[in-house]
């Protein structure tokens, strides 16, 4: 596996994952004359400014209105167009997911939601724009896929692989700076888990998503010191998951932590609990939001706070471990 030199580095270069969408943005519009792009009133802070600029012809600025939003899209994207819409994920899929589950999920229209500031590191614009909910709700909707990057560079190849994929997908990006530990020869495929650390003798698997998987990285490294072998999995794809993978890693290391940005319930941590539930069951330990809303703040002191650093992922992996003598 592929990874940045420097991945346990202060110094590692650091990028918000909407920078890679920006970016997709640009090379999925090149590469595909029907891609066009929607947002609402938020072109600079969702990264649709680079399409706007280079595609004027192919950018509809809609406005503060994001159940127009949704169903302008879900039109362009039945009528031949692949049409990305843009907004924070607090406003779509927040406010306007009624319009996207029937005009665009129920259609099976091609629309790609981009959902951006997303997880409390959103920081100091406070609970009601930190969207925690955003992968519960996209996830039970059917016809839609669901990818959560983990860095930049994997955002950007999301947003050129859905360009690629027909049907509607939800993209979640953040708006902090996060490492950036991926390359551009790092393995992706949509609706594939990879593989990011492994050890020996695995004692536990941390399967995560999001910019939280170096967290889970850093904890992985902590572990192996004090002699816990562990796996980390880059489980981008949410829905669909890759089944094979998550049940062959599971069943090797015979315990879980999932790591999240979002609230435990129905998110990835969910998602993983229904197939092991269903195929393997297991001891599992939950590492997100435990039922409750974020606050403003500094993103690294809320992501302490609410227990989803590194400390808190090594913590819940040696409950974990302990739970495994009594399954």
């Amino acid at each position: 596996m592929k990874l940045a030199d420097k991945i346990f580095d202060e110094t590692i270069d650091r990028h918000p994952t909407r920078d890679g969408y920006g970016e997709g943005l640009v090379l999925a519009g090149t590469a595909d004359p029907n891609v066009v792009v929607l947002c609402a009133d938020l072109t600079e802070s969702t990264r649709s400014d680079a399409f706007a600029k280079k595609f004027p012809e192919r950018f509809f600025e809609v406005g503060v209105a994001e159940q127009n939003l949704a169903t302008i899209a879900a039109g362009l994207g039945i009528s031949g167009k692949i049409p990305f819409i843009s907004s924070y994920a607090a406003f779509s899929p927040g406010r306007n997911w009624e319009q996207i589950r029937t005009t665009i999920a129920y259609n099976d229209s091609n629309v790609k939601i981009a959902g951006a500031h997303t997880g409390i590191s959103v920081g100091p614009d406070g609970a009601t724009h930190q969207a925690i909910e955003d992968i519960t709700t996209m996830r039970v909707m059917a016809n839609m896929r669901v990818e959560v990057p983990c860095d930049a560079i994997e955002a950007r190849k999301a947003t050129v692989a859905a360009a690629q994929l027909w049907g509607p997908m939800y993209l979640r990006f953040a708006r902090e700076k996060t490492p950036v530990f991926t390359t551009d020869h790092t393995p992706y495929t949509p609706g594939k888990a990879e593989i990011f650390y492994e050890s020996k003798k695995p004692q536990v698997a941390i399967v995560g998503c999001g910019p939280l998987l170096h967290n889970a990285l850093l904890a992985a490294r902590a572990l192996e010191e004090k002699g816990v072998g562990s796996i980390v999995v880059n489980c981008h794809s949410v829905k669909p998951l890759d089944m094979r993978t998550l049940l062959a890693v599971a069943k090797r290391a015979g315990a879980v932590v999932s790591v999240e940005e979002h609230q435990i319930a129905g998110g990835l941590g969910g998602a993983l609990a229904e197939l092991f539930a269903r195929e393997l069951p297991i001891p599992m330990e939950f590492i997100g939001m435990q039922d409750c809303f974020g606050e403003s703040g500094k993103p690294e002191e809320l992501i302490k706070k609410y227990g989803m650093d590194a400390d808190a992922i090594i913590k819940a992996a040696r409950q974990v471990i302990r739970r495994k003598k009594f399954a």
